[in-house]
């Protein structure tokens, strides 16, 4: 029955040919040239208000088995396709937020579901494997034509996860248990360690810190807990561990015309870091690593040039402390490289980055020295899904074949060109419009305004998402096009006009 299902959906997308009808930009410019999408809506489609009544119907039936409060809206994902996500009460958005940025080549993509409707592969799809005990016969070559393949520089070493959480709660465990042996001179513990490890008490569980940094975001476990400091709501009435907190700079918009002042701010950065890392020695919590994002995505938005971040890596390496890239929104081609850490320019970047969202799996790759002692150190049942990494073979082909870094750099532009223009136009509204490729957000006068602003947008058919105190980020698929920019600028004006 599923076979069948998913036949006569592939049948029907491939054979679905839409071409896109969009008038000329009214806000500035022309509308980039029309193009061929076979798996392709034409635009959004309005029928209700959002959420719709279906919708509210739903909402309250799953109020009845659990909180429901950050639900937006059910949805249909048998009718959405490419840009286009359908709600349950047939109505049909361009989605700019894409399930927060993990929708690699957007819904329903014909290749996914060729893939998918391949025989040889029901067996990966009906059996989940523990594959930290029992991997299939061809986790290796899939592991090595996926993740491999697009491994960052100086990394050849790969840890499957099944989320962005665990994989940074590993990766912590990782980088904690590469400073211990690093300071025992050797891998054995002594019975004293293991006898105190058992009962929560040094020397088996140290006092070691690890080193974040103000309006991060890491996940939601106890340890990335200790890590995120995004909203407070993520970490209210949850113990957290006594680990030094750096500020993040906060860049002056536009950059061009505040360099001296960003440069000091970001130097005054790199100098706190040094202080904690000191201050936390004396404490007798010394910081094992440093885990930060390229660019601080749940937290605002927040960029910081790649010479702050070659000057981090450098004070990690000065003071023994690993390196931790957290890549999980960043990475898989939204900045207009695979990963966002190659706009630091470095050969390298770091000791272990983590991954999640456009991957479609999580994970971590690492550098040797962080490879676990012993079995079972870093390890659960299902340590990731073998479906994902078959998912994001075909996805990274699509993405080669399809040159879509390409196309994410040139609307990433047009984008950044349109949100410019519009922050000019609505300069009472709109502020610090900042991105890397499609990685985007602009800032909102308030959040009270924000909060307006994305209602109506949704409600014309424009599906974002916010981040920070009054941000609007945006995070469309890579299959994102320059007319698609167009679309959502001139339906975007049409919304600031009504607040304005």
């Amino acid at each position: 029955m599923a076979y069948s299902v998913i036949s006569r959906r592939l049948a029907l997308t491939l054979n679905t040919n839409l071409r896109l009808s969009v008038s000329g930009c009214r806000y500035a410019s022309k509308a980039a040239p029309k193009a061929q999408v076979d798996f392709d809506y034409d635009g959004p489609s309005m029928k209700t208000e959002v959420p719709g009544p279906r919708s509210r119907e739903l909402t309250k039936q799953l109020g009845e088995i659990q909180n429901v409060a950050a639900v937006n809206f059910f949805c249909n994902y048998e009718e959405s396709r490419g840009n286009y996500l359908v709600d349950v009460d047939g109505n049909r958005m361009l989605d700019i937020y894409t399930q927060i940025s993990s929708i690699p080549i957007g819904y329903n993509h014909p290749a996914l579901l060729k893939l998918m409707s391949n025989p040889n592969n029901l067996s990966t799809v009906v059996n989940r494997p523990a594959l930290g005990i029992l991997p299939p016969e061809n986790f290796p070559d899939k592991i090595t034509e996926s993740l491999l393949s697009v491994a960052p520089s100086g990394m050849t070493r790969v840890q499957t996860m099944a989320c962005g959480s665990c994989s940074n709660e590993n990766a912590y465990k990782a980088m904690f248990i590469w400073y211990r042996n690093k300071e025992r001179g050797h891998t054995s513990p002594s019975n004293e360690e293991l006898r105190t490890s058992m009962i929560n008490q040094g020397p088996g569980c140290p006092d070691l810190s690890i080193l974040s940094f103000m309006g991060g975001f890491h996940g939601r476990t106890l340890g990335c807990l200790a890590t995120t400091h995004s909203k407070a709501i993520h970490k209210l009435d949850v113990p957290a561990f006594d680990w030094p907190i750096a500020p993040f700079p906060k860049l002056q918009y536009p950059l061009e015309e505040f360099s001296r002042e960003n440069a000091q701010e970001e130097a005054r950065c790199l100098e706190q870091v040094e202080d904690l890392i000191g201050k936390w020695r004396q404490k007798g919590k010394p910081v094992a690593g440093i885990v930060i994002e390229p660019i601080q995505a749940e937290g605002g938005d927040n960029h910081a040039s790649a010479e702050f971040f070659r000057s981090l890596r450098k004070i990690a390496s000065k003071h023994g402390c690993a390196f931790h890239v957290d890549e999980v929104q960043t990475g898989g081609g939204c900045t207009g490289k695979f990963w966002a850490h190659e706009h630091w320019g470095m050969d390298d970047p770091a000791d272990i980055v983590s991954f999640s969202k456009k991957l479609l799996t999580g994970g971590f790759y690492y550098k040797d020295a962080f490879q676990a002692d012993q079995p079972y150190r870093i390890f659960n049942t299902w340590m990731g899904d073998p479906t994902k990494n078959l998912l994001l073979s075909e996805v990274l082909s699509v993405i080669r074949r399809e040159n879509l870094l390409v196309e994410v750099n040139r609307s990433g532009k047009a984008l950044m060109n349109g949100l410019n223009e519009l922050q000019a136009q609505y300069a009472g509204i709109l502020s610090r419009a900042r991105g890397q490729g499609t990685f985007c957000a602009i800032d909102v006068c308030d959040d009270a305004t924000r909060n307006n602003i994305l209602q109506k947008a949704r409600n014309k058919g424009i599906l974002l998402g916010a981040c920070g105190d009054r941000s609007i980020r945006f995070r469309p698929a890579l299959v994102f096009k320059e007319y698609h920019v167009h679309m959502f600028l001139n339906l975007f004006n049409d919304v600031l006009a009504q607040i304005k």
